[in-house]
C-alpha cells in the first residue's frame, strides 16, 4: 500500500508573495500529519522562491513523519542537507526560469556528478531517491549511482486523458517493475490528483507518493486536514 507525502511547497508560495510570516508551511506541515500524511516534501531551490532554509530547519526539528527534501546536485544544497540530514533526499532537475519541474533527472548523462552527490548524502545516513522519467537506462543509470529508490515522474501521465493515459500508465507499470527487479524502492509523483491519483497508486509495489499542488488547492477550500484525509482515502482504496 502506498504512503502518501504531502508536498508542502505552495503553501510558502503564498507566503513568499506578499514576503510576510502566513501562511507558515511548519503549520501546514503539522496539520497534514493530522490529517494522515505519512511524510512531508519540501523542494529546496536555489532561488528559493518558496520554501527557506528556515522552513527546512524547523520541519526537521518538529515534523514526527519522513521529512523528505527535493533538491538540485547542487554544492550548497547538498552542504545543508547533509548538515540537516532530512530522513530522504529526492535529487530533481532544476532550471530558474520553470514554473515547475518539467521532467526527471538525466542520471544517464550526468552519472558522475550524480553519484558522487549520492554517495555524500549516503554517508551521512540520508536515503536517497532520483526523480526520474519512466525509462529503462534511467533506471539503470539510478542502479549504478548507489540511489536507494526512484521516483517516477508522472507528468506526462498527468497530462493527457483517455488511451493516451493508459499508454502512460503502461509506461509507468512497466518502470516501476524493473526498479523493483533492479532492487530499486518506488515511488512516483508530478501532476496527480483527486482524479487521475488510484491507478498510479495501485501499480505493483507502489511504495510512495508524492503530491502537492493538487492538496494544497483542495485545502484553501476544505482545510489541509480534510483535504489529506480525502487523498489518503482515494491512495489506500
Amino acid at each position: 500500500m502506498a504512503e502518501l507525502g504531502v508536498n508542502i511547497d505552495h503553501v510558502a508560495t503564498v507566503r513568499q508573495a506578499r514576503r510576510t510570516v502566513e501562511p507558515d508551511p511548519i503549520w501546514a506541515a503539522a496539520l497534514a500529519e493530522l490529517g494522515g500524511a505519512d511524510g512531508i516534501t519540501v523542494h529546496l531551490r536555489e532561488d528559493r522562491r518558496h520554501i527557506q532554509d528556515r522552513d527546512v530547519r524547523l520541519l526537521r526539528e518538529t515534523t514526527n513523519v519522513k521529512l523528505n527534501l527535493e533538491m538540485a546536485c547542487v554544492d550548497e544544497i547538498v552542504d545543508f542537507a547533509c548538515q540537516i540530514k532530512p530522513d530522504q533526499v529526492t535529487l530533481v532537475p532544476e532550471k530558474r526560469e520553470e514554473i515547475t519541474t518539467e521532467g526527471g533527472l538525466d542520471v544517464r548523462g550526468h552519472l558522475a556528478n550524480v553519484t558522487s552527490v549520492v554517495h555524500r548524502l549516503r554517508e551521512a545516513g540520508i536515503v536517497v531517491s532520483l526523480f526520474i522519467d519512466p525509462e529503462q537506462s534511467q533506471i539503470d543509470a539510478s542502479v549504478e549511482s548507489g540511489a536507494s529508490a526512484i521516483e517516477l515522474h508522472t507528468g506526462q501521465y498527468a497530462e493527457v486523458s483517455g488511451d493516451q493515459q493508459q499508454d502512460e500508465l503502461v509506461k509507468l507499470t512497466t518502470a516501476g517493475a524493473a526498479a523493483r527487479s533492479a532492487g530499486l524502492t518506488l515511488h512516483a509523483g508530478h501532476g496527480l490528483n483527486y482524479q487521475n491519483v488510484q491507478p498510479v497508486a495501485q501499480i505493483e509495489g507502489m511504495c510512495e507518493l508524492n503530491i502537492g499542488h493538487s492538496i494544497v488547492a483542495r485545502a484553501v477550500m476544505v482545510g489541509m486536514q480534510e483535504a489529506v484525509r480525502e487523498m489518503k482515502r482515494l491512495i489506500t482504496g
